[in-house]
């Protein structure tokens, strides 16, 4: 881990205690280019967590509460008739920044989530006819409660699709719990983050990431990995193409965080459920069996042979 990642990590744990490995795992999705879906209950942290990455990297960063009278054009923008000119003139909605967070994207409707379809895999937003890009660089954190499901609408499999990890904060365990409660005596743990790195910083990681180097093995690897969710006797969706190339980005960027400039198998398998595990549907043998995403992928991950490798063989 170069010196900026450690300095952006340093920052984000002022305000985020006992989760080291969803800190490392965020900055990897950032760093490849990826959107990150936050499942979890309520008040465990993921609002701060994306609050402190924000002010950690210096993004422009604007959230929206997803409420169901919250519609597309709060999202993306509209468009709006200037007399003087007699054009239509566009005013940018929330999603023009550098990280955007939907807040409890489930309880918005289908309409307002799908609005977010083409920013997330193109970069840009249409209305009107007319295609606007998004800042670089541009990420979508999006949260959303498993239970209490009065009122939500489940993403569909397309939008779930697009995001590049899952992750799931969980309760901290006691001893970061105390850590919380004694940071939070007197101050905001937020308001004592700083800025470690600029925007431009990050695209400059991205593009390192982007050139580390894979060998044909380890993309045969990726491939064999998913592969093996398309005939599964408890799967009756698997991973995409699109999910492929997300282990494959995640896997870069899991090696330029650990200070190499290749891919080892061990980058993919310490991924392999935080992307795949959202993109399968599984089937009602795999209900009846009591049988979860994460136990088949588990399954998967020892059945695949793992390619031969070494620091001789990366070059």
């Amino acid at each position: 881990m170069n010196e900026k990642q450690s300095l952006i990590i340093n920052e984000v744990k002022k305000a985020i205690n006992g989760k080291d490995d969803i800190i490392a795992k965020v900055l990897m999705a950032f760093i490849a280019q990826g959107h990150v879906l936050m499942e979890d209950i309520p008040g465990t942290g993921k609002t701060t967590l994306m609050l402190a990455f924000s002010k950690a990297m210096g993004l422009d960063y604007k959230r929206v509460q997803c409420t169901p009278d919250v519609i597309p054009s709060d999202i993306v923008g509209f468009s709006v008739y200037n007399k003087d000119t007699g054009n239509l003139e566009f005013k940018p909605g929330a999603i023009m920044c550098n990280l955007f967070l939907a807040d409890e994207i489930n309880r918005t409707s289908s309409k307002t989530q799908s609005a977010l379809l083409e920013v997330m895999q193109e970069g840009n937003v249409t209305v009107d006819g007319m295609s606007y890009p998004v800042p670089k660089p541009f990420t979508v954190i999006a949260t959303q409660n498993p239970i209490g499901f009065a009122g939500t609408q489940s993403l569909p499999e397309a939008q779930l699709d697009r995001f590049m990890i899952q992750l799931h904060m969980g309760y901290p365990d006691s001893e970061s719990m105390v850590d919380i409660l004694k940071n939070r005596q007197n101050t905001d743990p937020l308001e004592e983050i700083c800025q470690a790195i600029t925007s431009q910083d990050l695209l400059e990681m991205q593009e390192e990431a982007g050139n580390i180097y894979m060998k044909d093995d380890m993309l045969t690897y990726i491939t064999k990995l998913t592969e093996a969710t398309h005939d599964h006797e408890f799967i009756r969706l698997g991973v995409s193409p699109r999910g492929s190339l997300a282990l494959y980005h995640m896997a870069k960027a899991h090696a330029f965080c650990s200070g190499r400039d290749y891919v080892i198998p061990e980058d993919v398998m310490d991924i392999f459920k935080d992307v795949c595990s959202h993109r399968l549907l599984l089937n009602s043998k795999a209900r009846i069996n009591n049988v979860t995403a994460a136990d088949i992928l588990d399954t998967i991950l020892k059945e695949t042979p793992q390619p031969a490798f070494s620091r001789e063989g990366a070059l």
